[in-house]
């Protein structure tokens, strides 16, 4: 693990090595696993671009049940700040229409997202829609809708790396970093 990285004008600590990062997604795999074991129809993992692709990576690999994959782009950070408003930068790639739904998130913090990625689903016949986040910021959660499957729970800092980014860049690092004070 680097003892610090810089992207763009900010200055990013260590936070959470790799090594903790996979024993997380390992007990989240075994929950889902758990949960959908006997289910006769595959559910989808709906992967929520960028930020997920390491994550729902990583979740693949460990799931023993069949599933699809089905993924799409929203955006709601400008810099370091959520604007509030959430973006769909590219609809999904395939149908949600009569199936079980399994959201894979990088990261939820107030929930707005969430709230409209659930509607979304919903809204295109999902049949049932579970949440799965890699990290869940419990302090800044501002919504009823259940997140089904955590892998961490972390303060309200910013941080970049697995998947995570400042414009654009930091998603590449293994290991979560937090923003320098």
């Amino acid at each position: 693990m680097k003892p610090e990285i810089k992207l763009h004008d900010k200055t990013f600590v260590p936070f959470i090595p790799y090594e903790k990062i996979i024993a997380a997604i390992d007990q989240v795999a075994e929950k889902l696993n758990a949960d959908y074991k006997d289910s006769e129809v595959p559910p989808v993992l709906l992967c929520i671009l960028n930020g997920s692709i390491m994550f729902t990576g990583e979740l693949m690999k460990r799931l023993d049940f069949n599933c699809e994959l089905i993924s799409m782009k929203v955006s709601s950070y400008d810099g370091t700040e959520s604007t509030g408003k959430i973006r769909q930068v590219m609809g999904l790639t395939g149908s949600l229409k009569g199936k079980r739904v399994i959201i894979v998130e990088d990261i939820v913090d107030t929930g707005n997202t969430i709230d409209s990625l659930v509607s979304i689903a919903r809204g295109e016949g999902a049949t049932d829609v579970k949440v799965c986040s890699m990290l869940l910021k419990p302090d800044v959660y501002k919504k009823n809708i259940p997140i089904d499957y955590v892998a961490m729970r972390i303060p309200n800092d910013f941080i970049v790396g697995f998947g995570l980014d400042y414009n654009d860049l930091g998603r590449n690092y293994k290991d979560i970093y937090v923003l320098k004070q």
